[in-house]
């Protein structure tokens, strides 16, 4: 099961699955969890210890993060506009996972 929490401070939504990708496997793990209607996949980035899948929602850009050596996975906006949708995509998401 993954549980997502809203860091309104921080303005972040953190992704705690049940079992962090390896990061070989991010690509394909990011994908399949930007999988919904709503969302529109921009580009993946790899790196050497973070990897970032870059969607919009609402047409707006946001960008799913993976770091390997913090073990961490968070979604950022990329802007005002973003920002101001983190509470409709926090809701989104954890609707879609419940499906």
């Amino acid at each position: 099961m993954t549980k997502i929490t809203y860091l309104e401070e921080q303005d972040v939504l953190l992704i705690s699955p049940s079992m962090l990708p390896d990061t070989d496997d991010f690509q394909l793990w990011g994908e399949v969890f930007l999988t919904m209607d709503k969302l529109k996949i921009i580009e993946f980035n790899q790196g050497a210890d973070r990897h970032q899948w870059r969607f919009e929602f609402d047409q707006q850009p946001f960008a799913l993060n993976y770091e390997y050596y913090s073990e961490s996975i968070w979604i950022s906006p990329e802007g005002v506009d973003a920002s101001a949708l983190m509470s409709f995509l926090h809701a989104s998401i954890c609707s879609n996972l419940q499906q």
